[in-house]
């Protein structure tokens, strides 16, 4: 029998998750987010994807790793929710539990936008895993930080050695743009899409724009 999916009865904390593809500046930006929510006065638990746990961090090593550049398509979907599932048991739920915030660098919209858009899984495929491995769980907020393809790689060229992701081609990347873009259409309620192409300090004045009022829901 298949295990019930993680559920939460009484969630005080807010779950926001940062997303966006190579290069849009999502480490610098989710500093600045963490700082945000401390000033507002919460406890905030800040964690990524896939990763986020010691077991979740072996399964990241394998997907990123150039060496698994054979790796099936849909075994790569299924490492990321295995992570995931991981993720959920052991940081995510007891932290919202528990009344503090999460902020998240990446969580299944990113399967959406890379194993679905990138790789051609349908969404179909990939709900019926998000589904199952979280429940009714989705994020509060989402942050998605926009980028022309050509100008994100530029910037993630200049960081270190690519990895079997960074490694794709730009077509790969610009099926993985229009993918999170247009889940920003499809989820309008959650999704706050900011333009990354602007100096840090604008971007950094507008993700706090949204922060505010995101604040001021509560």
């Amino acid at each position: 029998m298949a295990p019930s999916p993680p559920h939460i009865t009484a969630r005080r904390g807010k779950f926001i998750t940062l997303e966006g593809a190579e290069g849009v500046g999502k480490t610098t930006n989710r500093e600045f987010i963490r700082r945000c929510i401390e000033m507002s006065g919460h406890t905030v638990i800040v964690t990524r994807e896939p990763g986020g746990t010691p077991l979740a961090e072996q399964i990241r090593g394998l997907l990123l790793e150039r060496r698994e550049d054979g790796m099936s398509s849909d075994t790569e979907l299924l490492l990321m929710f295995a992570a995931r599932a991981e993720h959920l048991a052991r940081v995510i739920l007891p932290a919202l539990e528990a009344g503090a915030w999460v902020l998240c660098d990446r969580f299944t919209d990113a399967t959406y936008a890379y194993q679905g858009g990138g790789r051609g899984i349908s969404s179909e495929r990939i709900a019926t895993l998000e589904e199952w491995v979280q429940g009714a769980l989705r994020p509060d907020l989402t942050l998605l930080l926009d980028l022309p393809v050509a100008e994100g790689l530029q910037r993630a060229g200049q960081r270190s050695a690519p990895d079997r992701f960074e490694s794709e081609q730009a077509a790969f990347f610009e099926r993985v743009r229009l993918a999170y873009l247009a889940l920003a259409q499809q989820h309008p309620a959650r999704y706050r899409v900011i333009d990354a192409a602007q100096p840090l300090e604008d971007v950094q004045k507008n993700i706090q724009t949204v922060l505010t009022d995101f604040f001021a829901t509560l």
